[in-house]
């Protein structure tokens, strides 16, 4: 068994090469194999988001406070806030982020295939992001 104390891991920012905008990271867990299991506590700024991407085997968001956007492939993004859990299945191609007014805190889950938890694509245009109609 492994405790990690609250605050012995620092909070980093997000690379600009996955995400736009102001984005925070605080590691939950990176199970050693044979485990897979990965989990990360991920702060959007408003407006901030994460590139296109998918994962090898599904992703669950819990979205812990805030509102916030997911977005599929041609299809118009939804709405997303506290206390609401999404399941991506794997390989959709998919993002998400806070909406343009709120920030938005998720854990995102997901497991490692080969050592890999994501497919990183292109970024996500701004068209994309503002397509979104008020639900």
């Amino acid at each position: 068994m492994k405790i990690f104390k609250s605050g012995s891991r620092p909070t980093k920012k997000a690379s600009s090469d996955w995400f736009t905008g102001d984005v925070w990271q605080d590691p939950i867990v990176e199970a050693p194999e044979p485990a897979r299991i990965r989990a990360l506590s991920v702060s959007f700024e408003p407006g901030a988001r994460t590139a296109w991407h998918t994962h090898p085997l599904g992703q669950t968001l819990y979205v812990i406070a805030g509102n916030g956007l997911i977005g599929l492939r041609n299809e118009v993004p939804k709405n997303i806030k506290a206390g609401d859990t999404v399941w991506i299945p794997p390989g959709e191609e998919h993002w998400h982020g806070a909406s343009a007014n709120n920030s938005m805190t998720h854990i995102a889950i997901q497991e490692a295939l080969n050592g890999r938890v994501a497919e990183w694509l292109e970024q996500v245009s701004d068209h994309d992001y503002n397509s979104i109609k008020e639900q």
